[in-house]
């Protein structure tokens, strides 16, 4: 594993969010509810960014077009909900795709990502 160093942990409060980046990647660290996730900042639905996305049912909500991704392991939980004709223009925009999720730990009161 490729252990990353990317923030002190104690810069990361309860309900905080942080985009760090690592190589060529932005990723969102959040903390929710005490527990840091890790996921791409990018929705991979239209490419935008996901730090204004609301978290609903431990999931993460696209501000753009409301798709939700399981914070834990990106699964995705809906796609473009949006009225029929609307939410199947959006859907033809990009096939469903899972939101990358990266492993994280803390150490020596480090947050550390493994992408």
């Amino acid at each position: 594993m490729a252990w990353t160093q990317v923030l002190a942990a104690n810069a990361l409060a309860a309900g905080a969010r942080e985009v760090v980046k690592v190589g060529d990647r932005k990723i969102l660290l959040l903390n929710h509810e005490n527990q840091i996730y890790a996921v791409d900042d990018t929705c991979p639905h239209l490419k935008m960014s996901l730090k204004k996305g609301k978290i609903e049912d431990g999931a993460i909500v696209c501000p753009f077009h409301r798709s939700a991704f399981d914070l834990g392991n990106g699964e995705v939980k809906t796609w473009c909900p949006f009225p029929p004709v609307v939410g199947k223009l959006l859907s033809m925009v990009s096939s469903q795709k899972t939101l990358p999720t990266y492993p994280i730990k803390v150490e020596a009161g480090n947050i550390l990502i493994d992408v």
